[in-house]
């Protein structure tokens, strides 16, 4: 567990890093179709937990392992779609007015605060689940579903209104 919270760390210090100080740089033109592969990397992955939880509470333990890879998966395709827009772009700002705004940055909040929890959480219930683990995966498993379900969803809301405040 300690490595998992360092590689968490580093990965969240990098990411502050590469959106809020490296700056923009030119950019290839592929790279303004990585928004929109976010958010169905986020949808599948959404997809997936739910589809995951489904199954184990079924019973169905072979196809809830084979689910929730599935979403980590995504959730990994994202993060390097995320981060390689990111290296191109910087921050992205939110142009939208009025009460729009409030609502949006809660989201965003809750999404970028969450996110951070979510991978520690998500790197222990895999361990634990690869390990057969089973009474540690089902105590973090617990936490890092609605979390990381959360994450998932709210990206996706994230996207939706940074295309309709354009």
């Amino acid at each position: 567990m300690p490595a998992i919270m360092a590689l968490s760390a580093a990965i969240a210090a990098f990411l502050i890093w590469l959106i809020y100080f490296k700056g923009k740089v030119s950019a290839p033109d592929w790279v303004g179709a990585l928004p929109a592969a976010n958010a169905s990397f986020n949808s599948l992955s959404a997809l997936c937990l739910i589809l995951g939880y489904v199954n184990i509470r079924r019973g169905n333990r072979a196809v809830h392992k084979r689910f929730m890879l599935t979403a980590t998966v995504f959730s990994a395709l994202f993060l390097a779609s995320y981060v390689t827009y990111h290296f191109f772009h910087g921050d992205t700002l939110f142009p939208g007015h009025g009460w729009i705004r409030p609502v949006y940055f809660f989201i965003l909040i809750s999404h970028i605060g969450l996110s951070m929890a979510a991978l520690p959480l998500i790197l222990g219930a895999l361990w634990y689940g690869l390990r057969s683990e089973f009474s540690s995966h089902r105590r973090i498993a617990r936490w890092t579903f609605p979390v990381w379900l959360y994450v998932s969803v709210t990206g996706v809301v994230v996207y939706f209104f940074l295309k309709w405040a354009a």
